[in-house]
């Protein structure tokens, strides 16, 4: 939990106390209710799991599915709107805005949502849908919608519309 507080002090100047970050930010909240979700998850207490989600999505605006893998330091920058679908996985030091959708195409009991890399930026709005996997280091822009794969250290703006 430090590892988080310290990566949101130095991601966001507004930041004026490690209190206020742990009580007052969304995302750190969402993250703290997911790994409780996770753990009853991965226990196959689905049920359980699925409920401190829906309590987290009340609590923050962010919705994590229980099964999504999120590494270290995830920063939801203001998170209303973030949608996190079962089969994503999310590497360390990533930045996430609101109202982006690391969602699905199918229904199928598969891997059917992205693998972010370490140090990726995903912008306001940005869906990011299927079994894409999305390098380290890249940065998709506000409003994309990326539906292949993205390489390492690469921009995907609005217009490019990466499918």
């Amino acid at each position: 939990m430090r590892d988080l507080i310290k990566a949101y002090r130095n991601y966001d100047p507004a930041a004026k106390s490690n209190f206020e970050i742990l009580f007052l930010y969304p995302g750190p909240k969402a993250l703290c209710l997911h790994r409780i979700a996770h753990f009853f998850y991965k226990l196959k207490l689905y049920f359980c799991a699925r409920l401190i989600c829906e309590l987290s999505r009340f609590l923050t605006g962010i919705e994590i599915h229980p099964g999504a893998q999120i590494g270290k330091r995830l920063v939801i920058d203001h998170g209303m709107g973030v949608v996190i679908g079962e089969t994503a996985e999310i590497g360390d030091d990533c930045i996430i805005f609101h109202g982006v959708t690391l969602g699905g195409l199918k229904f199928d009991p598969v891997k059917r949502h992205p693998t972010v890399g370490h140090r990726v930026l995903i912008g306001t709005g940005a869906k990011v849908l299927g079994p894409v996997r999305i390098g380290d280091g890249a940065r998709i822009g506000a409003n994309a919608v990326v539906t292949k794969d993205v390489e390492a250290n690469t921009t995907v703006k609005l217009n490019e519309f990466h499918r």
